[in-house]
């Protein structure tokens, strides 16, 4: 590990302890819930779209987790702006790994995908495809 993984744990912690868009959307068109039941993480990721219902205008979480849940889900709802639900969708767990721009270790794998889980999973329940009451927390 060198100077660049110094910069990312920075960021990281940056994140954590200064999350971006932390809060509730006054009208958000559509709100969800995911936990980790392995470490007790929880996020709750509120997205508004365009007119269309295509493009992600705002992004909102909160939660309670770990560095690395609440780091990601921090990075992640600046990520979001201005993407397609598509891309959304297309988002993989390498992608949030290469965000984060560190080693995750197995076990908190879970961790650091919560966010992109929770918003996925509610993208899908918003337009139909998903059970309400179901939320993957595992790839």
């Amino acid at each position: 590990m060198g100077l660049g993984s110094d910069m990312y744990r920075q960021q990281i912690l940056d994140h954590y302890k200064n999350p971006r868009n932390y809060g509730e959307l006054e009208d958000p068109d559509f709100t969800h819930v995911g936990e980790n039941p392995s470490c007790g993480d929880t996020i709750k990721v509120e997205i508004g779209l365009d007119d269309a219902e295509e493009e992600i205008e705002a992004v909102r979480f909160t939660g309670d987790g770990c560095a690395i849940s609440m780091a990601s889900a921090s990075m992640l709802s600046e990520r979001l702006h201005g993407m397609t639900i598509e891309e959304l969708e297309a988002l993989d767990t390498e992608d949030v790994t290469e965000m984060l721009g560190v080693d995750i270790s197995p076990m908190r794998v879970k961790c650091a995908v919560l966010g992109r889980q929770v918003a996925q999973d509610g993208s899908k329940i918003h337009r139909g495809e998903l059970d309400p009451d179901r939320t993957r927390t595992e790839e």
